[in-house]
């Protein structure tokens, strides 16, 4: 970590869904002459196309683009998370990584946020808008935890409100507000210096987690043992806590928050019904094949009838259970403080 430092000069965004139109907002208030870099990621599906540099750019006077390996970070330019990678920023550089998803995503918010906290402490600024579910929250901690600000979207601006009021319950954001207020308290702390007290608080922080992350590197199932099997590879999956929030790690390193590990084991129980149910009515679809294939048969023509009968009573009852696993799966939980 340089010793001589000014503002608060890396400004990493998170959003998800409803996101596009917060981002618009918000880089649409920043001047031209900010005196920092914004990192941005937005949730992508894999192999998708992302025109989000293009999109920002127009929004307002800042240019933006993708990262790439190793692209030097400059202050009043905007860099966008490219589909299917994580973005990892040392103190001058960023990368576009691969890596296991976190939270069902890649690229992910947490990833960033921490590799921010981790590389200039408190000249971060974590910004969380938009979108459904909790990623933002363990990173955001991170940024405070080294001496950095966050800022979370007013959830009654927000299209989705459960990325902000997840930051807002768990991560200990400084301020709460429109994307046009957060805009103006960028420019506001970009342009303030880092106390030094900030600064002697970020390398306590900073010590602290680089031991966590040794002894996790050291021991990838450190935690506490759940029985239960990740939801992305279904490698064993360890539980910890870190205060009030819990998150979930398996040893390849698949990484969830409490909400977000809930529904994506609740796509995965969705997903094995539904196979099941699947494979009952291509039985059916056999047994009656067989019936007849074999009809002259009469007695081996009967059997196959009722095995078909028999399965596909069982697949309509089976059918109802589905739709209720079904819906069960795809409602989230609602972050709460309590």
């Amino acid at each position: 970590m340089p010793a001589a430092m000014n503002g608060h000069d890396i400004v990493v965004v998170g959003a998800s869904a409803g996101g596009i139109e917060a981002l618009k907002e918000l880089v649409g208030a920043l001047p031209d002459d900010l005196p920092a870099a914004v990192f941005v990621v937005l949730h992508l599906p894999a192999g998708g196309t992302s025109v989000l540099p293009d999109i920002l750019s127009r929004a307002g006077p800042l240019p933006a683009e993708h990262v790439r390996d190793g692209v030097e970070i400059t202050r009043g330019r905007i860099f966008v998370a490219p589909p299917d990678c994580h973005v990892q920023i040392t103190d001058g550089t960023a990368q576009a990584l691969g890596g296991p998803k976190e939270n069902g995503h890649r690229p992910a918010i947490d990833p960033l946020f921490r590799s921010a906290a981790h590389a200039v402490g408190p000249r971060a600024v974590g910004v969380v808008l938009s979108g459904t579910l909790d990623d933002g929250t363990l990173g955001m901690r991170a940024i405070k935890a080294h001496g950095g600000v966050g800022l979370v979207q007013d959830p009654e601006s927000a299209l989705h409100r459960g990325m902000p009021e997840s930051a807002i319950a768990y991560g200990f954001p400084d301020r709460i507000g429109t994307p046009k207020e957060l805009a103006e308290w960028i420019v506001e702390l970009a342009n303030d210096d880092v106390e030094n007290e900030d600064l002697e608080g970020a390398v306590t922080a900073m010590n602290h987690e680089q031991e966590v992350a040794k002894q996790t590197d050291e021991n990838p199932h450190a935690g506490d043992t759940t029985g239960l099997t990740c939801p992305e590879c279904g490698g064993a999956i360890w539980r910890q806590d870190e205060a009030d929030v819990v998150s979930f790690r398996c040893r390849v390193g698949h990484k969830y928050t409490a909400e977000t590990f809930a529904l994506e084991q609740g796509r995965t129980v969705e997903a094995a019904v539904w196979a099941s149910l699947r494979l009952i009515e291509e039985r059916v679809v056999l047994m009656r094949q067989l019936a007849k294939r074999f009809k002259e048969q009469a007695r081996t023509s009967r059997n196959f009838t009722a095995k078909a009968d028999d399965l596909e009573r069982h697949a309509v009852a089976l059918r109802g259970i589905v739709d209720g696993v079904a819906m069960a799966a795809v409602v989230p939980l609602t972050a709460t403080k309590q």
